[in-house]
C-alpha cells in the first residue's frame, strides 16, 4: 500500500504526470493509471486519506475488481502465483496459460498480467515475490554492533554482524565477525552456505571495499580474493549498484528483523568470545527461521525446503583457503619480490620485465603471466631471502649476456677496486649469484649521489668491518663517515715517551 499512496501523494499533490509517477515509484504506467482513475472515481484528496487504513483504502480504491467474481477467482490464485514464480522456467506467461485451461471465458494474458501487477504492487511483498529459488544469496554487514566482554577486565569490545538472506524463501543467516575486512567477509559468506546446505547460483553484497574493490553501475570491480572464493564454489559475485536502494532491499529488511530478534534477546547477556555469542546466535537465529510468515502462512525453513533447498548448487569436498594477490614486475635476475614475505621468488628467466600475477595462500606461492602459472613455490618468510628453481635459470647461469657477475663486476671496478670487492663477496655469498645483482647494483647506484672516491672509501670501511651490507654503505655515506678512523687503529701507534708514564718495573 506504500506505493498505492504514493502514487496518490505525486499525484495530488504534486501534479505529475502519470509517466513521471511511474518512473519515481518503479511501478508500470497502467499501473500508476489505474489507481489513479479509481482516485478520481473515489471523490476523495491525499489529505483524506492520511486517516484511512490500508484495508479501507484498498477497499475504496478496489471496489469495482472486488465486485467482479472473475476477478475474485483470479485474485483468489495471486499467492499461489508468486510461490510458483520462484520455481525454476516458471513464467507468468506459463501460469496464463495453465489459468486460461481451467477458466475459458478469464481474462486475456495482458489483462492477466494487469491484475496481477496491481496486486503485486499493493501486497507489500514485491521483494519476496521477484527472486527465483535458488538463484542469489543476498549479504550485508549490519549497522549497529554487538559485543564482547573481557573476562579479566570487564571492558566491553564491539564485534561485527554478518547477515545473509536467500531471495525466493528468506531462510536467514546471521553470525558475528571480529570485523569487516576481505577475511570476514568470505567467513561469513562461507558459513551462510554450508548452514544452507548449497550455494546459490549468485551472492549480492553491498559495495564494501572488502567485497567490491571498484563500485559501479556497470562495471563494478569485484574484490580478487572475493572472486576466487566464488571459483572455488562455482558461484559468481554481482554486486549491489550504487544509489540502487531495491538492489538491497531484502538483505536490509533482513538487517531489522536481526535487530527486533536477536539484538533485543541478546541485550541483557554477556559473552566472553565470539565462538560463545554466534551459539547464542543461533538458537534465536533458529527460532526466527521456524516462525510462520503471516501472508503465506509458512515458515522461511519450510519455504526453503518445498521451493529453494533443491535448486541450490552443491558444497564443494572442501573449505576455500584464503589467498591474497598481488601485482609483481620479474626483476632482471629473474625474481619476483613479494612484499607481505619480504621475500624473493624465482620466475624462468624468460619473462623478466614482465608484470605478473601473484596469489599466496598460508602455504603456498603461485605466479602467472597472462593467467597461466608459470612458476609455483612453498611461502617463505624468511626477510630478504631467496627462493630459486634451478630450472628458472638459463644454462649459462645468467639470463642473457647483458646481466652477469662480471659484467656486474666490471662496472664496480670502474668506480674502485673496494666497491668491486664489496660487489663480488655480496655475489659469491648467494647460491646463485643473480641472487646478488640487486644489491650489487644498488651498491654501484650510490655513486650517482655521491663521488666514486666517497663510496670506495665507504666500501673499504665496509670490508674492514665486514659490513657487507647496502644498508650499511648507504648510512655510512649519507652520515659522512666514510673518513672516520676505527678506535682499534689507534691501539697500534706507539705510545709517546714521557716523565709521568710508568713502566712495567713500577708494578713489581
Amino acid at each position: 500500500m506504500k506505493n498505492i499512496r504514493e502514487i496518490i501523494r505525486l499525484y495530488d499533490k504534486l501534479k505529475l504526470t502519470g509517466r513521471k509517477i511511474s518512473r519515481a515509484v518503479n511501478v508500470s504506467r497502467p499501473v500508476v493509471s489505474d489507481y489513479i482513475i479509481a482516485f478520481k472515481k473515489s471523490g476523495l484528496k491525499y489529505e483524506d486519506i492520511q486517516n484511512i487504513s490500508d484495508e479501507n483504502l484498498s477497499e475504496i480504491l478496489l471496489t469495482k475488481k472486488k465486485e467482479s467474481a472473475r476477478y475474485s477467482k483470479l485474485s483468489s490464485e495471486f499467492e499461489y502465483y508468486a510461490q510458483e514464480l520462484k520455481k525454476k522456467h516458471v513464467t507468468l506467461q506459463k501460469l496464463w496459460e495453465e489459468y486460461s485451461v481451467e477458466n475459458p471465458g478469464g481474462y486475456s494474458h495482458s489483462q492477466f498480467s494487469h491484475h496481477y501487477s496491481v496486486w503485486r504492487s499493493a501486497s507489500e511483498i514485491t521483494m519476496h515475490i521477484e527472486h527465483k529459488a535458488g538463484d542469489k544469496m543476498f549479504i550485508d554487514f549490519t549497522g549497529k554492533k554487538l559485543w564482547i566482554t573481557d573476562k579479566e577486565t570487564g571492558q566491553k569490545r564491539e564485534v561485527e554482524t554478518f547477515v545473509a538472506i536467500l531471495g525466493a524463501s528468506q531462510l536467514t543467516y546471521v553470525e558475528a565477525t571480529e570485523t569487516q575486512k576481505t577475511r570476514d567477509w568470505i567467513k561469513g559468506t562461507e558459513s551462510s552456505m554450508w548452514y544452507f546446505g548449497g550455494v546459490p547460483k549468485a551472492i549480492v553484497p553491498d559495495c564494501y571495499k572488502s567485497a567490491v574493490t571498484k563500485p559501479d553501475k556497470y562495471e563494478p570491480v569485484t574484490n580478487p580474493t572475493f572472486c576466487d572464493f566464488a571459483k572455488h564454489y562455482e558461484t559468481t559475485i554481482l554486486p549491489t549498484r550504487p544509489y540502487s536502494p531495491k538492489d538491497k532491499a531484502l538483505v536490509e529488511g533482513a538487517v531489522k528483523i536481526v535487530y527486533a530478534w536477536i539484538y533485543a534477546e541478546l541485550r541483557n547477556c554477556i559473552f566472553y568470545s565470539v565462538n560463545d555469542l554466534n551459539q547464542a546466535i543461533l538458537v534465536q537465529l533458529e527460532k526466527y527461521n521456524l516462525k510462520k510468515m503471516q501472508k503465506i502462512k509458512k515458515s522461511r525453513k519450510e519455504l526453503f525446503d518445498e521451493i529453494e533447498k533443491s535448486e541450490l548448487g552443491r558444497l564443494p569436498l572442501s573449505l576455500y583457503e584464503f589467498k591474497s594477490f598481488s601485482r609483481n614486475r620479474v626483476w632482471f635476475n629473474y625474481h619476483i619480490y613479494l612484499l607481505a614475505d619480504k621475500h624473493y621468488y624465482s620466475v624462468p628467466y624468460k619473462y623478466i620485465g614482465k608484470k605478473t600475477d601473484v596469489i599466496y595462500s598460508e602455504r603456498n606461492v603461485e605466479i602467472y603471466y597472462e593467467n597461466v602459472r608459470i612458476a609455483f613455490h612453498g611461502r617463505n618468510r624468511n626477510p630478504n631471502g631467496y627462493t630459486t628453481l634451478k630450472e628458472h635459470m638459463s644454462s649459462a647461469h645468467k639470463w642473457v649476456s647483458e646481466w652477469s657477475a662480471e659484467r656486474i663486476s666490471g662496472w664496480a671496478t670502474k668506480i674502485g677496486e673496494n666497491v668491486r670487492a664489496v660487489v663480488e663477496k655480496i655475489m659469491s655469498g648467494k647460491e646463485h649469484p643473480e641472487q646478488g645483482f640487486k644489491v650489487s647494483l644498488g651498491i654501484i647506484n650510490l655513486g650517482k649521489k655521491h663521488t666514486d672516491e666517497r663510496l670506495d672509501k665507504a666500501c673499504k670501511k665496509a670490508i674492514y668491518f665486514d659490513c657487507y651490507s647496502l644498508k650499511w654503505i648507504k648510512n655510512t655515506l649519507e652520515n659522512n663517515l666514510e673518513d672516520f678512523i676505527p678506535e682499534t687503529e689507534l691501539f697500534t701507534t706507539t705510545l709517546p715517551e714521557h716523565e709521568n708514564i710508568r713502566g712495567n718495573e713500577y708494578y713489581n
